[in-house]
């Protein structure tokens, strides 16, 4: 169970991940040596999954972003654990949720034009026979984007 200190700490961690312990100690009002021993249990009991460095996609010329939802020819569970296992390996693919409603699984896809989004539609989502049809929705700006968690 988490108390506040661990959720002060998981918060700072989420503003800037390179804090150093003496940092997060000093942000905690606590000693680094018990920071350093709730950090260590806080990623040996899985919640701080990893550290990642967030890029811009804009910069990198992955700015396009889309959302396509994917419908299944059939639902069973070989085609879908297949779905999902070619979809993890398809880095133009960011995120992909299995949802409920019309559409089985929802995609974002990072690409750099609409033009490059056709293409991979065609020659890579376009390969796979399971899927069914799909629907695309183009981003046209970003209001809201957050990595963090609501603690």
């Amino acid at each position: 169970m988490l108390d506040e200190i661990d959720k002060k700490i998981l918060r700072l961690l989420q503003e800037d991940a390179r804090r150093t312990t003496k940092e997060l100690a000093a942000g905690v009002n606590l000693s680094t040596t018990p920071v350093f021993e709730r950090l260590k249990r806080l990623e040996r009991e899985g919640y701080i999954k990893q550290y990642v460095a967030i890029l811009d996609a804009e910069k990198l010329d992955l700015g396009f972003e889309v959302f396509c939802s994917v419908k299944l020819k059939q639902m069973t569970r070989d085609v879908a654990r297949n779905f999902t296992r070619l979809i993890r390996d398809i880095p133009q693919v960011a995120e992909c949720y299995n949802i409920s409603g019309e559409y089985d699984y929802l995609l974002k896809i990072r690409a750099r034009s609409m033009k490059d989004y056709n293409e991979f539609l065609i020659n890579t989502l376009g390969t796979i026979d399971a899927i069914g049809s799909v629907q695309s929705s183009f981003v046209m700006n970003s209001i809201k984007h957050s990595y963090g968690l609501y603690l």
